[in-house]
């Protein structure tokens, strides 16, 4: 059996990232989670973004579904326009901040960092993962 999750790429006019510091992992990731059973998926991401990170998102486009392949987790991502200002720290998000491409690449696993780039292309991609790094 399959997880799905959901997960936003929140990017604001100066093409800054709004990424999350997990409480769980300490990792930085864009905000996302589990999809609940009646959700549908941009519910689903509106949901997830608002409760890691205090902001309102507009969905815009699906950007990329990733597989990790150890776990049997599906992510779809979704590319988001903040509608708001995001809060310093949630109950799930240690620390939330807007962050450039680079910085993302620099602090975020390949797996995670792969996301939000892919989210900056025109079409969507598929990818899978170990859930750090990429499979070739």
């Amino acid at each position: 059996m399959h997880s799905v999750s959901v997960a936003g790429v929140v990017v604001n006019d100066a093409g800054d990232v709004l990424v999350v510091r997990r409480r769980d992992n300490g990792r930085w990731e864009p905000p996302g989670g589990v999809l609940e059973l009646p959700e549908t998926f941009e519910d689903g991401v509106r949901r997830e973004v608002l409760e890691e990170t205090g902001v309102s998102v507009r969905v815009e486009r699906l950007t990329g579904v990733y597989k990790n392949m150890k776990l049997g987790f599906v992510a779809l991502v979704f590319r988001c326009t903040p509608l708001g200002e995001p809060s310093d720290e949630t109950d799930e998000a240690a620390e939330v901040r807007w962050m450039s491409l680079d910085e993302v690449r620099e602090a975020m696993a390949p797996a995670y960092a792969v996301r939000v780039t892919d989210a900056f292309g025109p079409s969507a991609h598929t990818r899978a993962h170990d859930g750090v790094n990429l499979r070739s």
